[in-house]
């Protein structure tokens, strides 16, 4: 059997910089991980993961918790599992996926939790173990998000620069911190420009935003472009305003936001707010293994950059 003196002989290093290289790989330079790792695909050798946690008095279990109902219809949240279990398989954790009634249900040493309403921060607050949140919040949890509010300025400076005349905004009907930064960011936008906001509000289902373009078409004159919390929200914009002949984008314009995939099967493919949700799950994981490692000590938040991606939902 391999051992962990035989990996240190193979990569000329101490057993020290072995064990420190597997068990907090955050606090090693790249070049001597490289060293070791290859020393140990060459040895086929395996870390034990059960003596590792033994030694750390911890389960190597990191609980991911979804309050919301998960739409199998566009891969969001795989994206983000992808991409916590992806920086947590490098630091020999497992990713246990669990739903709100059995979150305490066996061990783990910390939790991940996204989907949260205003109801939920009171018990999520008297958890013991160490928490990071997938989205912001104002109770002062450390989370990870994009910028919502920067997202719906770029998506709003786009369409007044685009010279679109009226400016709708398409929000999702929750009082939550997310969506109240969205709006905002629309909301400064239209101000700086001297234009009066409009806002309509729809639980997060296309059908709803196209029964509203259907019902309200005559309302709307050409040149306006509707500003969408959401692509699923603008995938049904869309949709309602083709069922009543309109053109897009040259009557018409639509903007989404999240652009993990929505995006691109509508048609016309719609210009929208990109989220890195993978990049965004790894330092969700990334920020929950430091809060380990400094006993619970608060870790703030972290805001990642929207990216708008212009495609012919606006592009006229």
């Amino acid at each position: 059997m391999v051992t962990l003196a035989d990996v240190a002989r193979k990569a000329n290093v101490s057993k020290m910089t072995v064990s420190r290289v597997i068990n907090h790989p955050e606090k090693v330079t790249d070049e001597l991980k490289e060293l070791v790792f290859n020393a140990m695909k060459e040895l086929n050798y395996t870390p034990n993961v059960a003596a590792k946690a033994l030694a750390n008095n911890r389960t190597q279990v990191i609980k991911m918790v979804i309050l919301e109902e998960m739409d199998t219809t566009e891969p969001y949240y795989m994206n983000l599992l992808m991409g916590i279990s992806k920086e947590l398989d490098k630091n020999q954790y497992s990713l246990q996926l669990v739903t709100e009634n059995s979150f305490d249900i066996g061990q783990s040493d910390g939790y991940i939790i996204t989907g949260m309403r205003d109801k939920d921060y009171e018990w999520i607050g008297q958890m013991d173990k160490p928490v990071v949140l997938f989205g912001e919040n104002r109770y002062g949890h450390d989370f990870v998000d994009t910028d919502n509010m920067q997202g719906t300025t770029l998506s709003t400076e786009h369409a007044i620069e685009k010279g679109y005349e009226r400016l709708v905004f398409i929000g999702i009907d929750v009082k939550e911190t997310f969506e109240f930064s969205r709006e905002a960011g629309y909301i400064n936008t239209m101000q700086k420009a001297q234009r009066i906001p409009e806002i309509y509000r729809f639980d997060n289902r296309s059908r709803y935003s196209t029964a509203f373009i259907e019902e309200n078409f005559s309302t709307f004159e050409k040149n306006t472009c509707f500003i969408c919390s959401s692509d699923r929200l603008a995938l049904g914009i869309e949709r309602g305003l083709l069922n009543k002949g309109a053109k897009i984008p040259e009557d018409y314009a639509v903007i989404g936001y999240d652009g993990v995939f929505l995006d691109q099967i509508a048609y016309p493919q719609l210009t929208t707010i990109k989220q890195p949700v993978i990049e965004m799950g790894k330092s969700c994981a990334k920020m929950l293994l430091n809060k380990l490692e400094q006993k619970g000590a608060p870790q703030g938040h972290l805001f990642f950059e929207p990216k708008l991606i212009v495609r012919e939902s606006s592009s006229r």
